[in-house]
């Protein structure tokens, strides 16, 4: 079954610099990534190609990275997006990500950035407990080489344009918002969900656009949303952002938690796709 994005105009309320998204009752598809209770029937069922990839972590290294790929249907080449995962590693539900962000027509790469430290084994059945510390590990250093190298490998596909976007989630929205900071080559554009952003010492060496997504009820990351914003405005650059009304942290992922949590994804998901489409093409 192909799923087709739906252009729907958010209703905000204005607040400073953000705008809280109010619920509309107006029906708006499910084009958008499954939830966690979802997933497993949507993986199973996708007709996109996908596989697995061993990724070199760097020219000449030993090290992989494991990735997981997710092709388009489309008849030219595609822009490439790399999906980066929360703190729990490379789960079901960022592979559904995937899978759903190939069938709006984006050659999409889930990176397991804790493989290497796993010696090559994904993380997809690893306990929560374990990946939450040995995710400690990851250095922004570390995180930014391997998202690099997996935007590299991605680019280099026969079938990709030569650039690339990133979008994370939870510890993947900081690491999206941090990887915005390192400028690796062919990188245009980060979508940010509900990542707590940089110092404002790092937020200042952002040279592409930055989408960030945010639950209302989440100020542990959303008192950070200002200096985000301050800093890249004043250096000229483009920092959009949407908090949604009534949704928690990880409201992608917890859609059926709720209410606001599925009006957030369903809000959210189209916007990462303008952002995409506007400046990866």
């Amino acid at each position: 079954m192909r799923f087709v994005a739906l252009a729907l105009l958010p209703l905000a309320l204005t607040v400073g610099a953000c705008s809280v998204e109010s619920v509309s009752a107006e029906s708006q598809g499910t084009a958008i990534p499954a939830g966690a209770a979802d997933v497993a029937a949507r993986l199973q069922n996708s007709p996109r190609h996908a596989e697995w990839a061993m990724i070199p972590a760097a020219p000449g290294s030993r090290d992989s990275i494991a990735a997981w790929v997710v092709y388009p249907e489309r008849r030219d080449n595609a822009p490439v997006v790399v999906v980066i995962h929360e703190i729990f590693g490379l789960s079901s539900w960022v592979r559904g990500v995937a899978d759903q962000l190939a069938a709006d027509g984006f050659i999409a790469i889930a990176p397991d950035l804790l493989s290497i430290e796993r010696g090559g084994a994904t993380t997809d059945s690893m306990a929560a407990a374990d990946a939450r510390a040995m995710i400690q590990r990851v250095t922004p250093d570390k995180m930014n080489a391997m998202v690099a190298a997996v935007g590299q490998y991605g680019m280099n596909l026969p079938a990709a344009k030569k650039v690339y976007g990133v979008v994370g989630y939870c510890w993947g929205g900081s690491a999206s918002f941090n990887h915005a900071v390192f400028n690796a080559p062919g990188l245009k554009a980060a979508v940010v969900y509900y990542g707590s952003s940089p110092s404002a010492e790092d937020i200042a060496k952002v040279r592409i656009p930055v989408l960030g997504l945010y639950g209302e009820d989440d100020q542990r990351v959303n008192a950070t949303i200002g200096r985000a914003d301050s800093t890249i405005k004043a250096i000229g650059g483009t920092f959009e952002q949407h908090i949604y009304a009534g949704a928690g942290h990880g409201f992608l992922r917890a859609q059926d938690q709720r209410p606001a949590n599925l009006e957030a994804a369903r809000r959210a998901w189209p916007e990462t796709l303008r952002w995409f489409r506007r400046h990866l093409n």
